[in-house]
């Protein structure tokens, strides 16, 4: 009996013993669940306050947005309103300084980038002639770029209107390692030209560059320059350049040239002539793109003997190229010249042929290896005969003067002939192998 007892007390104590173990057990799995309970909870409270957070964050950009969004619409309608503004104005001044045109002669642009400095030792060299005539040249300045300097000085001036070219967009170049500023440039000549003729209508424009000074007979010139070109289709532009215009190289300020050569350098022309232009105008290189055949199809151009504008950019995109020995010694006129009262009619075509003739007939002919030396011994005018462009070389380096041809003309030639002065009042003829016979002159 006590041995029955017994074995219940002991299956009693190892009952007791597993229900203390599995009661440890399930409080132990219990602590387990309830940590990751509380784990997961946390979890979720960082998720949701993350999530506020972020909602928080996206209303307060949703919030900036808007007010940008306002802004941008409001500028938009500002700009708006100062187009149509821009477009009135238009409409009523500039419209009406291009409109009369009895009393208009012709626009004046001066071509602006990146030299504020340079434009403003321009603009005074304008202004100082400018007021007399100021009803018949309306002044422009058309600024390539965003150059604060330059746009704050174009629009210090009263006087003077001011135009801005912006383009952006790459310059694809056509040959590696060519200057991408040739091709800024002559998009620029493109995009100003086109507003001053066929936005503002002008019928004639005069183009400078924001390194160049003016005579004081520029405007002058320039009034009895635009009854040339209206009555004489067979020239082209005038301009207000010898590119052998230096000191020792001039003498008379009242001669004028007709030349097959495009001087630039302070320019004008018609809005029918760039009408003809425009179309085909080039993506670079503008100048010598005039200066071929193909392009000025036999017309010609009118420069005088000494210059009216001169030319002190040593520093652009030309990086100072011939500056010292070409365009630092030009000679720049002096004189107050009325060019009303001269007689211009030598300049028409079949004039000229005959005047200019006159002028090679007369000179002594000279030749020879030694006919540069004998010219300076001859008292009176003198033409000496090259016979193709590497003889013209050889004499022009002898005498100083520009070497450099273009699509088969030198440079100021009319008929291939070159002139310049010597010894104050001589000229000096340099005759191509054809002259002769195209000025009607029996060799």
């Amino acid at each position: 009996m006590a041995l029955k007892f017994c074995d219940v007390r002991i299956i009693f104590i190892v009952a007791a013993v597993g229900f203390i173990f599995v009661q440890m057990r399930l409080f132990s799995t219990q602590s387990e669940l309830a940590d990751r309970l509380n784990s997961a909870v946390e979890s979720e409270n960082h998720c949701i306050r993350e999530m506020r957070l972020l909602i928080d964050q996206i209303s307060s950009q949703q919030g900036k947005i808007v007010s940008l969004e306002e802004a941008l619409k409001a500028k938009e309608e500002e700009c708006a309103s100062l187009k149509a503004l821009v477009r009135d104005l238009e409409g009523r001044g500039l419209q009406t300084l291009a409109g009369d045109g009895e009393k208009k002669k012709a626009a004046v642009v001066i071509m602006a980038c990146n030299r504020p400095d340079y434009l403003e030792r321009t603009v005074q060299s304008v202004l100082r002639y400018h007021g007399p005539v100021a009803s018949k040249y309306p002044l422009f300045i058309s600024q390539d770029g965003t150059n604060e300097g330059v746009k704050r000085k174009a629009l210090s001036y009263r006087q003077i209107t001011y135009m801005q070219h912006l383009d952006f967009r790459p310059v694809q170049t056509e040959r590696p390692g060519e200057l991408i500023a040739y091709y800024k440039i002559a998009g620029h000549y493109k995009w100003a030209l086109d507003k001053l003729f066929f936005n503002h209508n002008f019928s004639r424009v005069v183009i400078l560059e924001d390194d160049m000074e003016i005579a004081p007979d520029f405007f002058s010139y320039f009034e009895a320059a635009a009854d040339l070109l209206d009555n004489d289709k067979t020239i082209m532009a005038v301009s207000s350049w010898n590119d052998n215009g230096q000191k020792q190289f001039v003498h008379d300020t009242k001669a004028l040239y007709r030349s097959d050569f495009f001087p630039g350098l302070g320019w004008m022309l018609t809005k029918s002539m760039w009408s003809e232009l425009s179309p085909k105008w080039p993506k670079a290189y503008w100048d010598d793109w005039i200066r071929l055949r193909d392009v000025h199809k036999g017309r010609q151009f009118v420069r005088p003997e000494v210059c009216r504008t001169y030319n002190f950019g040593e520093h652009g995109s030309s990086m100072g190229q011939f500056f010292r020995q070409y365009l630092e010694p030009i000679k720049l006129n002096a004189d107050h010249v009325d060019w009303q009262s001269e007689d211009l009619s030598y300049l028409k075509e079949d004039n000229f042929v005959k005047y200019f003739g006159k002028l090679v007939m007369d000179a002594k002919s000279v030749s020879g290896p030694d006919g540069v030396l004998r010219a300076f011994n001859i008292d009176g005018d003198v033409r000496i005969k090259y016979t193709d462009q590497s003889n013209f070389e050889v004499i022009a380096r002898q005498f100083g003067i520009f070497e450099e041809w273009k699509d088969g003309v030198p440079r100021t030639a009319y008929k291939g002939v070159v002139v310049f002065r010597y010894r104050a009042t001589h000229r000096i003829f340099l005759v191509g192998p054809d002259s002769l016979r195209q000025l009607g002159i029996k060799d």
